[in-house]
């Protein structure tokens, strides 16, 4: 510390080479008690933002506060450092993607401790480089042996121009125009990679349950994503093109089936294109899937209904998508809001199959679907033999009785496409030979690594034509590389096992070390990875769990989505020019009050606004506990241990309590608040009068360590100014055991008390109060109280008056009892009249400072009748002189 105050800067370095010099953070191998506590990695862009600092101060935070109850804390950190961001900026640049992602990782690893982030170091990963990336290699080759690899045609975008499909991202405005060129995007079947996830969808699907520690809207997208239906699949006669399959989930509805969608892509709908000029406009120009309504096109065919033999017409509609169901549906206006409006826009019937149940032995009425389709189950009408019946049961039968019908489930899961025609990733481990086909790299050879980067339009592995010649592994003939790389996210599938093992040579991760360490106990990062990555790592997890003996068939416990830093309601983004830079905010004020300012700011999973005047009067706190610190070394108090100690005492023990449980639950806003409360109660304590020593060298002692997960630099600073050997990093956390139900109702008894008094002072006009009396009421109310909470009897006043010692109170018990009847919904117990007088004496100090006035808190045995009257539990009567 410097005599001008807060040397935040002398700190904060002082500390960060204290603990690497003493290998603090360094985790053993072998473990008794492991923890393992992640953020979601980053990609090396450049500079650290302020969403990075709030995701990883929440892990840093949560994995010191782990580390000092005890436990053996894996906290590491690694890049997610493949992709397209990188190879972009290479090519504007004239450099080669890998010395600007090695650039910017130095950048962002000085900025991390810069922050005093506590990983450990020695585990870091980077995804771009050959140790890390073989092993994904290796995994496609495993996945290729569990027959989960295939190869098949796929549509991409593509830039005729700068020759290279395009990520979904890249396709800009209504126009779908190249970001780079803007030339019209084309589509194009292109031959690609898939990993087989779908094998795992019900897998997937089902262990959602199961993970009770994932935020619940969380496992809802991924129960949507992985969009699994029951229905059933039934045939439609097309004239002059045989039987269509339909997939519905409401084959009960099949009689109000008034006409047929295709896809624009089916197979029928391109094969009418080439002959009819409209349908080809309207697929080629006019189809939009993801346009507000939904458009289509007559086709002049009829399909014959098999529940009923009518012939409906069939259309080319854009909303029908040749990837869910089978790229076919019999549509039902009355029962589908999309079949409704499409049916609305085209002139077609509209036909209510399906009424909402009825009321006893009333008939059915067909619903109003004027406006909008009635989509409920109910009961079938104008549904021939079927009519009559409830929605499932005519579902079983009618998919029994029509010829050719059979239940059927579908996903809207799809295969991972990992193909990507970019430079920026994993070379796919395949050659491709005239006799042989494609031909898995053998072991022995991987990794096969990217040749040097050449800038050219296109893929730059294309051009790499030294690189792509080869041999054949089977047959040695020539052959030549494979020139696509794996989605980034294939690297972030199992990187948190690579952790356990980051130098392992012989395999990906040591199983053992695994076993042991998995599965994550708390991972951390942005909800915008809610599906894909999180769905993937389940994937991958599952599939290591079935074949290289992995343990556990999950990867993460718990979840927590870290929720966005905003400036004035609005998320920072360069192009808004709203960012506030973390390394100007260290600079200025220093990386703890950065780190204390956004954990005490809201809970972690929600948004919040940054604001410098939050930032400013977060230093000032901490300078404050610093003087505190220092003054109370310096002149070590002698004051008595007294009834205000014993108070300041209950206060550490409920703070320390309070912020354990906050911080168990990662609601560090919570932990962050109890403990300012009691740095300023020990404030008014040592304004109050001279502080027991032992007392207040407790509290400090505990606001120090119940900081240290959050503020690390000065809490090390501070528990070496208290005369503490080794690091609070290391040291233990605070304990205390209390009934957090008790402690919460004494604090707001004292709190409504002073609220009271300050009442009563401003409506009395009192300037100067000479006196105050705190009157606890009589122990007849508590029981009354308490009769009204436990009873469920009609008549309450009656209740309580067959209690003698409550009768015996006549007018005072019937107007109580009076009161507690009106109130009764919302009454809630108190502490004991014993409890109360003791808590209200024990904070008298705290009036008394406020009003600065003499405070005698009173049994009701000692009061006067007429202020007892007023008196009520958790309310007592109150007579202030003047």
């Amino acid at each position: 510390m410097s005599d001008a105050g807060y040397d935040h800067a002398t700190v904060e370095r002082r500390w960060q080479e204290a603990w690497d010099e003493a290998d603090v953070y360094r985790t053993p191998d072998d473990v008794e008690d492991p923890t393992y506590v992640l953020g979601m990695y980053p990609y090396p862009s450049g500079k650290l933002h302020m969403g990075h600092v709030r995701n990883y101060t929440i892990t840093d935070a949560y994995a010191r506060f782990r580390r000092m109850q005890g436990d053996d804390v894996l906290h590491p950190m690694g890049w997610d450092a493949f992709g397209l961001p990188a190879e972009n900026a290479a090519k504007e640049r004239d450099t080669n993607p890998r010395d600007w992602t090695i650039d910017c990782i130095e950048t962002m690893t000085d900025q991390m401790e810069s922050m005093g982030f506590g990983y450990d170091w020695d585990r870091e990963i980077t995804t771009c480089t050959p140790d890390y990336y073989q092993w994904n290699q290796w995994l496609f080759s495993r996945f290729y042996e569990e027959d989960l690899v295939e190869r098949r045609d796929a549509e991409v975008n593509w830039c005729p121009h700068c020759e290279t499909v395009l990520a979904d991202e890249q396709v800009e405005g209504e126009a779908e125009l190249c970001w780079r060129c803007d030339t019209p995007v084309e589509q194009r079947e292109l031959e690609q990679w898939f990993l087989r996830i779908t094998e795992y969808a019900d897998d997937l699907l089902e262990a959602i349950d199961d993970l009770e520690g994932w935020p619940n809207s969380v496992r809802q997208m991924q129960r949507n994503w992985i969009g699994r239906q029951y229905g059933a699949e039934v045939d439609f006669a097309i004239e002059g093109h045989g039987s269509v399959t339909a997939f519905t989930t409401r084959i009960d509805t099949i009689h109000g089936a008034t006409f047929f969608a295709l896809a624009p892509d089916h197979p029928i709908s391109e094969e009418l294109a080439e002959e009819n000029e409209e349908i080809r406009r309207f697929i080629d120009e006019e189809a939009d899937p993801d346009g507000d309504e939904p458009n289509g096109v007559e086709t002049g065919l009829t399909a014959t209904n098999p529940a009923t033999g009518e012939e409906i017409p069939v259309y080319v509609a854009d909303f029908v998508l040749s990837d869910v169901g089978t790229g076919a549906l019999m549509a039902v206006p009355a029962h589908d809001e999309r079949d409704h409006a499409f049916a609305e826009k085209n002139d077609i019937e509209i036909r209510p199959v399906i009424a909402p149940e009825p009321d006893d032995d009333e008939e059915p009425e067909a619903p109003d679907i004027a406006d909008e389709a009635f989509t409920e189950d109910g009961v079938l009408i104008e549904s021939g033999e079927y009519s009559g019946l409830e929605s499932e049961t005519a579902r079983e039968r009618l998919t029994a009785d029509i010829e050719g019908a059979a239940e059927a489930t579908q996903y809207q899961l799809r295969d991972w496409g990992i193909s990507r025609q970019r430079y920026w990733g994993t070379p796919i481990p395949v050659v491709h030979c005239d006799d042989c086909g494609p031909v898995m790299v053998p072991e022995a050879d991987l990794p096969v690594e990217l040749p040097e980067f050449i800038n050219t339009t296109g893929n730059p592995l294309d051009a790499a034509e030294e690189w792509k010649q080869t041999t054949c592994p089977d047959c040695g003939g020539e052959a030549t590389r494979e020139t696509d790389t794996m989605d980034t996210f294939v690297d972030s599938s199992w990187y948190f096992l690579r952790y356990v093992s980051p130098d392992l040579e012989d395999a990906p991760f040591d199983l053992e070390r695994a076993n042991d360490w998995m599965p994550v106990d708390q991972y951390v990062g942005g909800i915008e990875h809610a599906v894909m990555h999180l769905l993937y790592s389940r994937f991958f997890t599952k599939v290591l769990a079935d074949h290289e003996g992995l343990e556990h068939r999950e990867p993460f416990t718990n979840l927590l989505a870290q929720g966005m830093v905003q400036l004035e309601g609005e998320k920072m983004s360069k192009s808004k020019g709203n960012v506030v830079s973390p390394q100007r905010i260290v600079e200025e004020y220093g990386a703890d009050t950065a780190r204390l300012f956004m954990m005490q700011a809201a809970q972690p999973e929600r948004d919040f606004d940054w604001s410098e005047e939050g930032v400013q009067s977060t230093y000032a706190f901490l300078e404050r506990l610093q003087g505190m610190v220092e003054d109370y070394v310096a002149d070590e108090p002698d004051g008595d241990d007294d009834a205000i100690a014993s108070y300041v005492d209950a206060e550490i023990d409920a703070t320390v309590a309070i912020a354990t449980a906050e911080y168990d639950d990662l609601t560090f806003n919570k932990a962050l608040r109890e403990t300012q409360d009691l740095v300023r109660t020990l404030r008014q304590y040592v304004d109050y009068t001279e502080p027991h020593a032992e007392t207040y060298e407790r509290g400090l002692s505990a606001v120090v360590r119940l900081l240290a997960p959050v503020a690390p630099h000065i809490a090390e600073e501070l528990h070496e100014t208290l005369g503490n050997d080794g690091f609070v990093a290391e040291a233990e956390w605070p304990t205390a055991e209390i009934d957090r139900d008790r402690v919460e109702k004494r604090r707001q008894l004292v709190e409504n008390t002073r609220e009271d008094i300050r009442d009563i002072v401003e409506v009395a006009g009192i300037e100067d109060p000479t006196g105050i009396e705190v009157v606890v009421a009589p122990d007849w109310k508590y029981d009354a109280l308490e009769i009204a909470i436990e009873s469920d009897a009609d008549n309450l006043i009656g209740e309580l008056m067959s209690e003698s010692h409550i009768r015996e109170q006549g007018d005072a018990a019937a107007d109580y009892g009076q009161d507690l009847q009106v109130e009764r919904e919302a009454l809630s117990m108190t502490l004991g009249p014993d409890e109360e007088h003791a808590a209200l004496e024990s904070a008298a100090w705290l009036i008394e400072r406020e009003f600065d006035a003499p405070v005698d808190v009173v049994h009701a045995v000692d009061a006067d009748e007429g202020t007892l009257a007023n008196a009520e539990p958790g309310r007592p009567a109150i007579e202030i002189d003047d």
